[in-house]
């Protein structure tokens, strides 16, 4: 066995250029040949010095057995051998035993398999080489083929080096989230990925996963379309209710050179970081239908015509969106271009009769109250819903804040007693109007009489009481309303649907927490998009996952290990 090194010419480029082999000498017949065993590649940097030294480790590795006076293996020369030594192992498969003869009565028979040689091992003087993670990956390779995704990608015209980059790329993503480097050390250092698609992740160039995204970006509408058709015929979902929403994550740096990222309103409170924008078009069952990527402060409520469009939700389905995008704008541009929709109402006005109310039974097993209330016109609908946890959750908050706004007034009326307390009347407003603003609501709900001295500079005395408005927090706790144009519609399906959007945030969340969506180290745009997209399409190959096992009565989450 030696290192050959080899002048060879690229046929795409026409690029002359020096790769490295393993080769090894053999007798057939009367001549001796060269066999490749391994392409080490043109970027193999072992010195030419040490070469001798990683052959003479192969061959004890690949045989078994230890020299008779065995010589410390170099750090880098041990590394080298261990991994050549485990590629050669993947490819040579499953050893064949060779038939013998077996004589039968003086008469030979051939083809009968030899008697298996069993050996005695001391499992205490195993050692550990080299540990791979499979199970994982395998599970991944599994849900990528059942969404027909690498052949896609043959058909795409994607070469075969870069879609094994590609199925790494998102795999990992799945099995370690995190940056494209840290994928890329997890690939080579960790998971036996390689083993499975027998490739070489350890001899791949540093800036090699970013080339993944790069292509995926070429083909994206096209890749998004076919993943959701297949999934849309795996599992017969219904294309009628579609959930939209945004979300955004934020920038390790300031990604000066990206016009995506802007500073906005941070969902993950992250107000010192630029932030980019993801949104998602998904069916009823959490499969994506569409993303894209957008500035981090793009507003909700006045972009929702050209994003709907952009995102490609198809019309006539039913919109399901909460109270950020439920400006009336929005409600009545749905209504023109033939969207139903289904809302949080941005009212505040709430009321509830019981006596009239429909009760059911949430998926946690918690009662709710639904009344559903046609519009005199007949063109919408609104159903209040009461939770009792919902209204203990509220009358605790409001608790809180109108016992700290009642401390408010009461030191601000001890205060007109004392000598230096504060008595002017403009002061006294100034105060007043700040203790409501933090009062959260809780101020409303009183009222508040200042009484001034004769001169009318100063006050003398302060008096409130409480009287609650009708249609609030604190007279109607534990009630929301949701609003739609689908009249036609009981109140528990329109609830129940409703509750799909609470398994959209979840998505968020796992795309975030689970799949390594947050944060983004990439500065350009370019890059910035791979990498959501690529933590879109893991998300996909997960909820595969997930339908497959809820079918077999498994409903355990996801989630990478901390």
């Amino acid at each position: 066995m030696y290192i050959r090194r080899t002048q060879t010419r690229s046929t795409a480029t026409g690029e002359t250029y020096v790769t490295y082999r393993l080769v090894r000498s053999e007798r057939r017949g009367q001549k001796v040949r060269a066999v490749t065993l391994l392409n080490l590649g043109r970027h193999f940097a072992l010195p030419r010095e040490q070469w001798p030294e990683l052959c003479a480790r192969l061959e004890e590795l690949l045989s078994g057995q230890q020299a008779l006076l065995p010589v410390a293996s170099t750090p880098g020369v041990e590394a080298a051998a261990q991994r050549y030594a485990a590629l050669l192992l993947a490819r040579q498969g499953e050893r064949q035993v060779a038939p013998v003869t077996v004589a039968e009565g003086g008469a030979t028979v051939a083809g009968t398999p030899a008697t298996a040689d069993l050996q005695t091992v001391d499992v205490a003087s195993l050692e550990l080489v080299r540990p791979r993670s499979v199970g994982v990956e395998a599970v991944g390779l599994w849900a990528l083929q059942a969404l027909g995704f690498i052949e896609l990608l043959m058909r795409l015209g994607v070469s075969g080096p870069l879609r094994s980059l590609i199925v790494g790329a998102i795999v990992g993503r799945m099995a370690h989230p995190a940056s494209e480097r840290a994928t890329r050390r997890w690939l080579e250092q960790r998971s036996g990925l390689g083993e499975l698609l027998e490739v070489d992740f350890e001899a791949m160039a540093e800036n090699a996963l970013y080339r993944a995204g790069d292509a995926l970006l070429q083909h994206r509408t096209a890749i998004e379309d076919t993943l959701f058709s297949q999934v849309s015929a795996l599992f017969g979902l219904d294309a009628t209710v579609t959930l939209y929403d945004l979300t955004n994550t934020y920038f390790e740096g300031e990604a000066a050179i990206n016009p995506q990222a802007q500073r906005g309103h941070s969902k993950e409170r992250r107000r010192d970081c630029p932030l980019v924008t993801l949104g998602l078009v998904l069916d009823g069952s959490g499969f994506v239908r569409r993303s894209q990527c957008f500035d981090g402060n793009v507003v909700e409520g006045t972009t929702l015509a050209g994003m709907l469009q952009s995102l490609g939700a198809p019309p006539g389905a039913l919109v399901v969106m909460d109270r950020g995008l439920a400006a009336a704008d929005n409600l009545t541009w749905l209504r023109a271009r033939g969207y139903r929709y289904l809302v949080v109402s941005r009212e505040r006005e709430r009321q509830f009769d019981p006596a009239a109310a429909l009760e059911i039974v949430t998926a946690g097993g918690d009662p709710l109250q639904l009344q559903l209330i046609p519009d005199a016109d007949g063109q919408e609908v609104r159903l209040y819903c009461y939770s009792a946890a919902r209204a203990e959750k509220e009358n605790a908050i409001t608790r809180r804040f109108a016992e700290r706004f009642e401390t408010g007034l009461q030191k601000i009326a001890d205060g007109l007693s004392k000598p230096r307390g504060e008595q002017r009347l403009a002061k006294l407003h100034e105060r007043l109007g700040r203790l409501k603003e933090k009062s959260r609501g809780a101020g409303q709900h009183y009222t508040i009489d200042l009484v001034p001295d004769a001169e009318g500079k100063k006050a003398t005395a302060l008096h409130f009481s409480r009287q609650p408005i009708d249609g609030s927090r604190l007279t109607h706790p534990g009630v929301y309303c949701l609003r739609s144009n689908e009249t036609g519609w009981e109140a528990e399906q329109l609830w129940r649907t409703y509750t799909l959007l609470t398994d959209l945030e979840a998505v968020f969340r796992s795309l975030k927490s689970e799949r390594g969506l947050r944060p983004v180290f990439h500065h350009q745009e370019q890059r910035v998009d791979g990498h959501l997209f690529i933590t879109v399409l893991a998300y996909q190959c997960v909820q595969l996952i997930r339908r497959r096992l809820r079918e077999h009565g498994i409903n355990r989450t996801v989630a990478h290990p901390a």
